[in-house]
């Protein structure tokens, strides 16, 4: 496990496939992509969860979307999504009163008690797909950057290619954390990975999206081949299912 930078206890959850958990230096609780119940790669289980204060979901395939809803029903939660996603939130049963649904777009952002969230772009199909009876047209899908004073920028990708908007992203937020997809196929892979890493320069490169089933395989060995050449700055994180990574 690394350990870099002057941040005080933040700390990042892989639980598997592309789900995290953020804790942010100040307690608050972060849910990105919360696929749990269904989850092969996640021991954690939906009833186990008792608090969240914000829960961003990328799109809505069911591997993304999974449990966000619920979390948001259970914990009193902020859902952050498309207004496509929130629109379906809405009619799932989270009330638009309240500040429980805070729909955004690509370049919005939102505070929510000294956290900032900032949707940004990817390039990634975005149906809402459920189920056949709940299947839904939507727009794309986002990416996030969630910043605070006391604690590093993140950048977290969801399901994406490379792009050459990832230099913007760089440019204006400077994230110092990135969670990547690497399992090709439905997303990027390795070797495009890298070069994702040289345009955005986090600091710390950490990549999900892969193993969860086989056809998602990632080769990590030549990952930090092609980092070290690439993105030699970078230092590459990699992480189980359920492991975690805090910074001190």
């Amino acid at each position: 496990m690394l350990v870099i930078g002057d941040y005080s206890d933040v700390k990042l959850s892989w639980l598997g496939h592309g789900s995290f958990k953020i804790e942010t230096s100040t307690g608050k609780i972060i849910y990105l992509d919360p696929w749990i119940d269904e989850n092969p790669a996640c021991s954690l289980k939906l009833h186990e969860i008792s608090r969240a204060d914000i829960v961003c979901v990328t799109h809505g395939h069911i591997d993304h979307i999974g449990d966000s809803i619920e979390i948001v029903k259970k914990t009193g939660a902020v859902f952050i999504g498309t207004p496509e996603l929130g629109m379906f939130a809405r009619k799932n049963g989270i009330p638009e009163e309240g500040g429980s649904l805070c729909p955004l777009n690509i370049g919005g952002s939102a505070n929510f008690q000294g956290i900032k969230v900032i949707m940004a772009n990817a390039v990634h199909t975005s149906d809402i797909m459920i189920n056949d009876s709940d299947a839904v047209v939507g727009s794309g899908a986002c990416s996030y950057i969630i910043m605070s004073e006391d604690d590093p920028s993140i950048y977290f990708a969801g399901d994406t290619g490379v792009f050459m908007d990832m230099q913007i992203i760089a440019d204006l937020y400077s994230p110092q954390i990135a969670m990547l997809p690497i399992g090709g196929k439905y997303t990027m892979g390795v070797d495009e990975a890298a070069y994702a890493a040289q345009l955005l320069k986090p600091k710390t490169f950490i990549p999900m999206h892969f193993a969860t089933f086989p056809d998602q395989e990632a080769d990590l060995k030549r990952l930090k081949t092609l980092l070290d050449i690439r993105a030699p700055a970078t230092d590459l994180v990699i992480l189980k299912p359920g492991e975690s990574f805090t910074l001190p």
